[in-house]
Formats: structure tokens, sequence, C-alpha cells
């Protein structure tokens, strides 16, 4: 699972081309990320003001990080006492869950105990040892997760059981931060944050946006290939955004729930393809940790879902709908059909 206020690389590289001048974009670190929002000529300060302070209010509600979150609170009461909660949390939640059970739990908001056991994106990354890591693992169970929806609480019944909703909060937020343009009556932009990418609209000639699949084995900004969409939501999750290296073996951020170790499952990425970035964002995580097989009959089980997978062996498989949209440009990959 991602922790939301990690330490990002770039996932996606956008390519930002249209007919005129565009307007600066408007840039800062929220969500543990650079996010870039651009609303070319219909931009205004008060918009993006408010668009950056609607990204800063969901970080305050669903961070794990800091002490005064939502997040951090039913931590703090695990196995002592359940939460007064808001909506939205309750919302982000059940979504989460939700994939939790679609993924047979590969997908888990409880995997808080496993990833601040391991650190990995932070100054304490460290190998923890194999009894560590199944103390850790016992606690991650997203079935005991107790939501009263009239109450509006959340209980965590396990003293040290933990909710991270790192791999989902960002896609939240960046539906939010859309609703808060269309609202405005902005039909066209593009929102980044720190690569969970919203394309509203398309460019100002009608032709789609071109996104850039980053490459997991070169360096940021290097591209396999580019998609060509509008009006979706993409998100990649791969084994490059954070690891770190302990005795010449690199390890990687996405932690299996199976075994408590980062997920390995002969993939080096997995990009999301959704009309909504919380679904990306899930569904991105829960794929590369089921693997191809599982994942690809998870996602053929969903509508409006497209998925490319790129393997260890630099082969790339995707979904019909992912496939029509994508032109291959790196040719150290090769595309399957």
């Amino acid at each position: 699972m991602l922790r939301l206020s990690r330490p990002l690389f770039l996932l996606l590289g956008v390519v930002l081309t249209s007919c005129g001048k565009m307007l600066p974009a408007r840039s800062e670190f929220v969500l543990g990320t650079i996010c870039t929002v651009n609303l070319y000529r219909e931009g205004t300060a008060p918009l993006y003001a408010d668009i950056f302070a609607r990204l800063r209010e969901i970080e305050g509600l669903m961070s794990s990080n800091a002490a005064d979150t939502e997040v951090a609170r039913i931590n703090q009461n695990a196995g002592i006492a359940p939460v007064k909660v808001g909506g939205e949390l309750i919302t982000v939640l059940s979504a989460a869950l939700r994939y939790a059970e679609l993924s047979g739990g590969a997908f888990d908001p409880t995997v808080g105990p496993l990833v601040k056991l391991w650190g990995i994106g932070t100054e304490h990354a460290r190998l923890p040892a194999a009894e560590e890591i199944r103390g850790a693992l016992a606690l991650v169970n997203w079935r005991e997760v107790i939501i009263n929806q009239e109450a509006l609480t959340v209980f965590l019944p396990t003293a040290g059981m933990g909710l991270d909703l790192g791999a989902i909060a960002k896609g939240y937020a960046a539906d939010e931060a859309a609703a808060l343009v269309r609202r405005a009556g902005i039909s066209r932009a593009l929102i980044d944050l720190g690569g969970n990418i919203y394309a509203l609209g398309s460019k100002a000639t009608g032709t789609p946006w071109r996104i850039a699949i980053q490459d997991p084995l070169d360096a940021r900004g290097a591209y396999l290939g580019i998609l060509e969409l509008d009006g979706k939501s993409v998100v990649t999750s791969g084994v490059y955004e954070r690891f770190f290296e302990a005795a010449g073996r690199r390890y990687h951020h996405i932690l299996s729930t199976a075994d408590g170790y980062p997920a390995d499952t002969g993939l080096l990425s997995v990009t999301v393809i959704a009309d909504t970035s919380i679904d990306a964002d899930a569904l991105s995580t829960a794929l590369f940790a089921l693997g191809y097989d599982k994942g690809r009959i998870l996602v053929d089980s969903l509508e409006n879902i497209d998925a490319l997978f790129v393997f260890q062996d630099r082969s790339i498989r995707g979904t019909p709908g992912a496939l029509e949209h994508f032109t291959l440009t790196n040719d150290q990959y090769r595309l399957l059909q």
C-alpha cells in the first residue's frame, strides 16, 4: 500500500501540447508530493487557491503520518474505542473496503502496521526480521474494520492495527479537484497529483491528451509509450516509485498482504485507466499485488476500467480498451496481444 504523505517520484510524464500560449500551471507540495493543476486560459488565482486548499483539507483528514488527522486518531484508538469522523472519511474508507473485498485482501487499508514496519520511502527504511513481519501481518485484516454509518464512527478492534489510505486518498483528492474545476464551468484541465493524472475534457484542438507511461527500468521522465485519451484518470503503480536496497537486493514499497514482503508478481508496473481517479488509484495497487492472472480477471469483471501490465521481462499486456489508446515507443519493450 502507498502512504499518503510519502515522498513520490513522477509516475506518469504528461505531454502538455496545445494550440496557443498556455497560462502557467500552479504547483504546490501537498499530499506528500508535488501536485500540479493546469487550467490553461481559464485559470484564476482564486480558483487555484480553492483547489489547493481542498487538497490540503483532504490531507488533513486522511494522512496517517500527522498526529491530528482523523485517520491518525482512529489508529491511536485501535483496541480502545470508536472514533467520531466526518462523512468524507467514511466514504473513502468504504471505497477502500470495497476494493479489499474485490481483490480478496490484496488491497487492504489496514496495511498500516506493515508500512510503518518497513518504512520504505522514509529515512528509517529497513529489512525487518521475519518475526517482526509476522507480527505486523497478524494486525492486517480489512474485515475487522467496524464502520457505524449512523454514528459516523470507525473502530479498529485490535490494539496495534492501523489504517493507511495512501493507495486511495490521492485518487479521491484528484476527483475532488476535478469537481471544483467543473463547478467553475471549466471543461479542459490537467490535474497531476504526483502522478495521479486526471485529464479533464480534451486539448484545445479537440484531440486527446497524450500521457506518457514511465519506463520502470529507466530514469524519471523516461517513458515506454503514450496513452491518448480524454475525460479519464490514469494512475500507475510500480516498483520504481519508492524502494531501498539491502544486502544487494532492492525492496519496493508495494507490500503483499499474503506474506508481508514487497509483492513479487512478475510485474514492474500496472497502469489503470478509469472514469474516476479513486478507482484508478486503488486498482493500480490491487492489480499489481494480485499479479497478471488474478488482476486481469478482476479488471475484466469491472465496467469502464482498463489496464496495462508491464512485466519484468519487458513484455506488456493490456485490456482491449487500454491497447486501443496506447502506442509503444520504446523498442526495448514488446507488446503482446
